[in-house]
């Protein structure tokens, strides 16, 4: 039996990093992120990316498309890596795609076509997304009855696999899956329990990250020539919004509120996908950023939960509580 996995969830500007830091410090482990665009040399301000040490960061220059396959590989890997040198990985990051890829295995779909989303995605500029996504539920109405008209991502995606391969996405995520990890998870969720406080650190990081120079460095991205928004890399939150600003297409108060709203509407996508993932114990925060309770189920056997976030009863910042980290040294085995 392979040694417990523990994976680090929640929406995006939640405050998972400090967290798992703090468990990092305190459990002989190692962090591998899980977060499509810090696999990208770059994306530094406008990802969020983190000092502390990760796996998985800055690994792909943003002109080479890196898919949910690729980053199922890639942790497999860092994970043998450093369960080899006796140490534990926690996985930790918000793109739930690439948990579902390296945990439940994912179905072997064609990798991106550069030219054929550069022509949907110019198709897209002139007839705009919902008449794509009307075209996307003739030939795949699974697919489209499950994306909003606006979702572009998905909606380019599935209109791609069905003109390179004539068959709709929906038929080859049911097919053959690639391997999966094997071994004990534990998935925590963290998120504020209140969404408008979620809100509102999204908003304030978004201010922080202009204050830090956001804007010059989507200039330089936006500088080289290898660069375009079809790639997944420029199509990242906050980058997009941002190049659209720098090539005229809208002002930048207008750049600013989409891309907060882009932000939120990830948040919530995050979620939907965090309400459905099974065996989830959710760590819910205040304002403040303190511990308030724990709800839903766990893999994590004979751990008592119903001590894990009180800490005799006092409210205490998530990175900081005891009972939390006995728990998951428990889990762990580093603790009878």
């Amino acid at each position: 039996m392979a040694p417990p996995l523990l994976c680090i969830m929640g929406p995006t500007a939640a405050g998972k990093t400090d967290l798992a830091i703090a468990l990092a410090e305190q459990c002989n482990a190692e962090l591998i992120s899980v977060d499509s665009a810090l696999v990208y040399r770059g994306l530094n301000i406008g990802a969020a990316k983190p000092d502390y040490p990760h796996h998985l960061i800055d690994i792909r220059d943003p002109s080479e498309p890196y898919s949910a396959a690729d980053f199922a590989r890639d942790a497999h890997a860092a994970i043998i890596d450093i369960r080899s040198r006796g140490r534990h990985p926690i996985l930790i990051g918000g793109t739930m795609l690439y948990y579902r890829a390296l945990l439940s295995g994912l179905d072997d779909i064609p990798a991106t076509d550069l030219d054929v989303r550069s022509r949907i995605e110019a198709r897209a500029a002139v007839e705009g997304w919902p008449a794509l996504h009307a075209e996307l539920a003739r030939v795949d109405p699974v697919l489209a009855s499950r994306l909003h008209p606006n979702h572009s991502q998905r909606i380019s995606r599935g209109l791609e696999i069905w003109q390179m391969t004539g068959r709709p996405l929906s038929d080859w995520q049911q097919g053959e899956k690639l391997p999966a990890v094997m071994g004990d998870v534990m998935a925590l969720a963290v998120c504020p329990s209140d969404r408008q406080v979620l809100h509102k650190r999204i908003a304030d990081r978004f201010d922080v990250m202009v204050d830090q120079g956001l804007i010059d460095e989507v200039r330089k991205l936006h500088e080289r020539k290898d660069l375009n928004v079809g790639l997944p890399s420029i199509r990242a939150v906050g980058y997009r919004q941002l190049w659209a600003w720098l090539d005229g297409e809208v002002t930048w108060e207008e750049a600013q509120s989409n891309a907060l709203a882009a932000t939120r509407q990830l948040a919530k996508r995050q979620l939907t996908w965090l309400r459905k993932w099974p065996h989830l114990t959710w760590l819910l925060t205040d304002d403040a950023g303190v511990l308030s309770s724990v709800e839903g189920e766990t893999g994590a056997g004979n751990i008592n939960w119903s001590n894990v976030v009180t800490d005799n009863d006092k409210k205490i910042p998530l990175s900081s509580s005891k009972s939390l980290l006995i728990a998951l040294k428990q889990w762990f085995g580093e603790l009878s």
